[in-house]
């Protein structure tokens, strides 16, 4: 039997979760990034709750995310990095700053996607993606800086293990993650003896035989590495829990 309280209006009971912007600088302009970041969890659902909707404000009342390049990262992780990513960041666990594949020859940085959005690892694609991509020198070999940040360190480019700041902004893996033609300034402000007195501890970008998707990792050092910043090659897409910005 139907009764007058089955009419009516029946007010929605879902909201959509809200997300504050951080602004910064980045390049020759600006950069857009969620605040806070995503995270603790492993990278691939980190970048499923980048996609999802959000709101802000009535200027934006609904707002996803994407996945950042590496220098994207970088950009919004050297902002005020003392009082913002090194204490809420990388002082808890680690950034998840980007996709990377390592070859046989040396690491590249955001690489290329296919038409449904995965990565591709086809040697042959890959060499001509670098065969396209702007050679400049680095000591005496070349790094390769392409579009949509794509770039190439090849390893006699950069060093491994611990270093000073400088040495690590002047090698070319550090140049390839933030995307410059000169020595990543960004990065080596991060990596100032007065935010990591131990230097910086590349480790993780061994050579490999077929191409491999990793997550470029970027954290201070802790237990052995502490009081050092830890630039990780090895980090899975999959595992291993961490944080990362969304680009609006």
């Amino acid at each position: 039997m139907e009764t007058q309280s089955q009419y009516g209006v029946r007010k929605a009971q879902v909201t959509i979760p809200t997300r504050d912007l951080l602004v910064v600088p980045h390049r020759d302009g600006i950069l857009t990034v969620s605040h806070p970041v995503f995270g603790s969890n492993p990278y691939d659902t980190n970048v499923v709750e980048m996609q999802r909707t959000y709101t802000h404000s009535q200027e934006l009342p609904q707002i996803s995310f994407k996945e950042p390049t590496t220098s994207q990262s970088v950009s919004a992780t050297a902002y005020e990095f003392p009082q913002r990513a090194k204490p809420q960041i990388f002082d808890k666990r680690w950034l998840q700053a980007g996709r990377i594949v390592r070859t046989n020859e040396g690491v590249i940085a955001n690489p290329p996607r296919d038409s449904n959005g995965a990565v591709i690892l086809d040697l042959d694609v890959l060499k001509a993606y670098i065969d396209n991509a702007k050679k400049i020198q680095v000591g005496k070999s070349n790094i390769y800086l392409g579009l949509n940040d794509f770039g190439f360190a090849p390893y006699e480019t950069f060093q491994t293990g611990v270093q000073d700041c400088d040495t690590f902004a002047q090698g070319g893996l550090a140049r390839v993650i933030e995307h410059t033609e000169g020595p990543a300034e960004n990065l080596r402000a991060i990596a100032l003896p007065k935010n990591y007195p131990r230097g910086v501890n590349v480790f993780g970008f061994k050579a490999s035989k077929e191409p491999v998707e990793r997550v470029l990792a970027l954290g201070s050092g802790r237990v052995l590495d502490s009081g050092g910043l830890v630039v990780g090659g090895n980090d899975w897409l999959s595992d291993y829990n961490g944080y990362a910005f969304g680009v609006l």
